[in-house]
């Protein structure tokens, strides 16, 4: 297996909601393993999700997992997933989804460098960054 670097969200007991909402929006196979399975079936967090991770066709990774108990959540955290690319159909859509529920800082649109670009922070709280190329 290739080197690769993705996000690794974490969420406050909402990790499964959350990654099959991604799932959603970015179509591909998502692989859910809970506390439960891993030894801890009788803890109070047995169905909470361990690790999570979603492999979408285009080639995207994205995993997540509930904070264990005792374990302060980094939501909040300065971070953002960016979402880029000239697909404008493809990126739109998942802006659509994405944003929807959530909140819109920065509204998709044409941008002082030419390019489509938009932030918002989904329904979990998780900050994203469209940008949609214009040039070729």
């Amino acid at each position: 297996m290739a080197s690769r670097l993705n996000p690794y969200l974490t969420f406050n007991g909402d990790a499964r909601q959350a990654m099959e909402f991604y799932k959603e929006v970015f179509g591909g196979t998502l692989d859910l393993n809970s506390y439960g399975e891993f030894g801890q079936a009788d803890a109070p967090n047995a169905d909470k999700i361990m690790h999570g991770m979603l492999e979408t066709t285009s080639g995207f990774t994205l995993m997540g997992a509930d904070n264990p108990p005792g374990m302060e959540s980094g939501q909040g955290s300065p971070f953002s997933v960016s979402l880029s690319g000239d697909d404008d159909a493809e990126l739109r859509g998942y802006w659509e989804k994405l944003s929807e529920g959530g909140s819109v800082s920065v509204p998709l649109e044409k941008q002082m460098w030419g390019d489509v670009f938009g932030m918002c922070t989904d329904r979990f709280g998780v900050p994203w960054m469209v940008n949609i190329s214009t040039e070729g």
